[in-house]
């Protein structure tokens, strides 16, 4: 072979070797962007959402140390949202789409039509878990729209109903006797909060009598002072007193007056809000025995407990059993579908989620087709593997444990201190 012959074989022999490197196409090699938009300043929502942006980082990391999605890195793009304005969501989301990304996973907002509409402009698949119903009426009204969105979990109507529901298995069990049939609403006053006091209204009512509205009183965030709140929970004297807010440092607040002075023998709930991890921390020891809810959270099964020890490695400290799980799923049912169908093809990409069936460290994911959003055990379904548990905690020993339902028990209830 002369000099010239070999210079063309080795030059021949490079770009088959870059040709390969990238896939045959020159596109294989560029990353699979998803975008997150995470609330980072502002008065609410910053836990929740830093929750869901480690969870969501922990499984691109998990991705691309197997091989990422068909050979092609993910990355995250992270940009600040407002989710108390519609203009602050809407500059998030616009963001996210001039910078290219494949997919939007989002924690929550908590106005949802921009954020729907922006996504639904360009077609961006956008997975989230508002927990809202005005999504899913959003979504209704406009199938083909908002086709490529999709609501994780389900609406936040269960979690009136559901708490309802547990209170009387528990009573059924015979490991709690309520001293009456009283239940008394703490209720803020954002949609998201008076959907959920509705909701428990309207299965108390539907209760034969087996329960009974003992009072409702209103709070409005932020709740600078719990004293009157637990003068008024003193005086109807319920068996069941649920505080119907979300804030987690709020709630600790509540838990430090509340333990002051307590409604001796009522079974005392706290709406989803303790999941975030600064309640225990704020509570220092005051949350002991409280009961919380969320249909929404980390399984404390093997492959929950898996996630929860690798979590844990990358973020010492108090963990969030919410959406923590919920950016993790997010970004492996995005995988999921981004290896049948091209990335960059939107409609695809959504036919693809349509169809997918994943068991993930929050549940079973499955879209039901009318509200493309989850299914709730077993509030919705009987099979523990057909949906995602409507998880009712304790805390026990300064621990969060999963009481109900079964088979996701990790601890049986335990009498509060006050009890």
């Amino acid at each position: 072979m002369n000099k010239l012959s070999r210079r063309h074989f080795l030059l021949a022999s490079t770009s088959v070797a870059a040709f390969a490197m990238t896939g045959g196409a020159g596109l294989a090699a560029e990353p699979i962007v998803i975008g997150i938009p995470s609330a980072q300043s502002g008065p609410v929502g910053i836990a929740d959402h830093k929750d869901w942006q480690n969870g969501a980082e922990l499984a691109i990391a998990e991705i691309n140390a197997a091989g990422g999605v068909n050979g092609r890195m993910l990355e995250a793009k992270v940009v600040d949202i407002d989710i108390l304005s519609p203009e602050g969501t809407i500059a998030a989301f616009q963001a996210l789409g001039e910078a290219g990304v494949h997919a939007i996973a989002s924690a929550f907002v908590l106005i949802p039509q921009p954020a729907m509409d922006t996504a639904a402009a360009s077609g961006i698949p956008y997975l989230h878990g508002n927990t809202q119903r005005a999504s899913l009426d959003l979504f209704k009204s406009d199938p083909q729209k908002y086709r490529n969105i999709f609501q994780l979990d389900v609406d936040e109507t269960w979690y009136g109903s559901g708490f309802i529901k547990f209170c009387s298995d528990l009573k059924k069990s015979g490991k709690w006797t309520p001293k009456n049939n009283k239940v008394h609403i703490v209720q803020e006053q954002i949609a998201y909060t008076q959907v959920i006091s509705k909701a428990t209204q309207d299965a108390i009512a539907a209760s034969g009598g087996e329960w009974e509205i003992g009072a409702i009183t209103d709070i409005q965030f932020p709740v600078q002072d719990w004293s009157p709140v637990i003068a008024a929970l003193k005086e109807t004297d319920a068996g069941v007193i649920m505080i119907d807010h979300w804030v987690a440092a709020e709630l600790a607040a509540f838990t430090q007056s509340y333990a002051i002075d307590p409604v001796e023998g009522a079974l005392v709930y706290l709406q989803y809000g303790p999941s975030q991890p600064e309640f225990l921390d704020l509570s220092q020891g005051a949350a002991e025995g409280f009961v919380w809810g969320t249909v929404y959270g980390v399984y404390a099964d093997e492959k929950g407990t898996a996630f929860r020890e690798a979590y844990k490695a990358r973020h010492p400290g108090t963990m969030g059993v919410v959406y923590t799980g919920g950016g993790y799923d997010a970004v492996h049912l995005l995988a999921k579908a981004w290896q049948q169908a091209d990335p960059s093809d939107f409609d695809a990409v959504g036919s693809a989620l349509r169809a997918t069936e994943h068991r993930g460290v929050n549940g079973f994911y499955t879209f039901l087709p009318e509200t493309q959003s989850g299914i709730s055990y077993p509030n919705m379904v009987s099979d523990p593997e057909a949906g995602q548990a409507h998880l009712f905690f304790q805390v026990q020993d300064g621990e969060h444990r999963i009481i109900a339902p079964s088979p996701f028990t990790e601890s049986e209830f335990r009498p509060a201190p006050w009890m």
